[in-house]
């Protein structure tokens, strides 16, 4: 089968990710023992065309390590990221069928591009807008006056009037219009699928209502996928289809956005439901959600990651790490109480399983 055949078939996630594992070395110092710190570990997920993914967890879960990881802007230590069933790396690497021929970075940026929580630092202050966005063509061979049209056309897409913005400069636009140029800007080399790391956390919230309905807009006009990486639950749940919950640098549960707020399996995920923002006075938050500060991910403790600060932790959550299993179809989650016959005591019994 060859890669053309490969990339078409409908039984091919748009993007894979395999066993992905990132560590990073601490040097040692004068009161400092050298380690690593375990930010990805073992990761594994699927992306169908079409869809968004929404990636939620607190600071340090590894969200942002993981989209990098993708991007390749950092190396994997270990696992497999493949787009359209090619495997991400050098020419010795491995199709999903099976034949030589890697996915080289120059192929990956044309059908991948990231859009940036800082606005302002993703952009060149030294040029214009319209030459920001049209510098990535331009690079992939573009001519310079398609590349220019192509720009000015994008600009017009994300709600900017090319004759008022293709000349400004960075520092003459708001945070909200800057994000409108990242976006347009990673539009320009057409591709497949958009990560957006924390892209509207950084904007107030009449902005942020504007930029979030700008990308299912666009979603729609050019058959994009979404990776939605955010700390905000309700926008995760306001613009994605399924949502991963990462802890300490592993998935704690995936499944249909619908699912995982109505009905969370994993006690980290219904924490942090717990947790959102309500005006409503019957479901105000009287307790902390969540006691204790995350443990420390150079060290991280046996079993179950969350252990130390779940309230239903027993002695099978200390002895073996959970597996990410399925409990339904496209919900699954790591957590032995949801495990039948795990050891733990709320773990439904074996017959119920079958």
């Amino acid at each position: 089968m060859s890669s053309a055949d490969l990339s078409t078939r409908a039984d091919v996630p748009l993007l894979q990710v395999r066993e992905l594992v990132k560590r990073f070395p601490l040097k040692g110092g004068m009161f400092q023992r050298g380690g690593v710190v375990h930010a990805v570990d073992g990761v594994s997920f699927a992306v169908e065309a079409g869809e968004t993914l929404g990636i939620v967890g607190e600071s340090g879960c590894g969200k942002s390590t993981t989209a990098r990881l993708l991007m390749h802007l950092i190396s994997p230590d270990d696992g497999r990221v493949l787009l359209e069933g090619r495997e991400v790396g050098p020419s010795r690497a491995r199709n999903e069928g099976g034949t030589p021929g890697g996915l080289t970075l120059n192929e990956l940026r044309r059908r991948m591009q990231m859009v940036f929580q800082d606005s302002f630092a993703s952009l060149n202050p030294r040029l214009t807008i319209e030459t920001s966005i049209a510098f990535g063509p331009g690079v992939h061979g573009t001519p310079e006056r398609e590349a220019n049209a192509r720009a000015q056309d994008l600009l017009r897409k994300v709600g900017l009037d090319p004759a008022r913005f293709a000349g400004r400069y960075p520092h003459e636009l708001s945070g909200g219009q800057r994000q409108r140029v990242n976006i347009a800007r990673a539009l320009a080399l057409e591709p497949k699928i958009v990560i957006l790391d924390e892209a509207v956390s950084a904007l107030d919230k009449s902005v942020e209502a504007q930029v979030l309905n700008l990308l299912l807009d666009l979603k729609a006009d050019f058959g994009l996928t979404y990776v939605f990486i955010s700390h905000d639950l309700n926008v995760v749940q306001y613009v994605s289809d399924r949502v991963m919950v990462m802890y300490l640098g592993k998935i704690v549960e995936i499944g249909p956005v619908g699912r995982i707020y109505a009905d969370a399996a994993h006690p980290y995920t219904r924490a942090l439901l717990s947790a959102m923002p309500t005006m409503d006075p019957a479901h105000r938050t009287a307790a902390p959600p969540l006691a204790g500060d995350p443990p420390n991910p150079i060290d991280p403790p046996s079993g179950c990651r969350f252990r130390t600060r779940c309230p239903f932790a027993e002695e099978v959550c200390a002895a073996r790490e959970p597996p990410l299993t399925a409990t339904e179809a496209g919900h699954r989650v790591a957590c032995h109480m949801a495990h039948a016959g795990s050891g733990h005591s709320k773990a439904p019994p074996l017959a119920a399983a079958a």
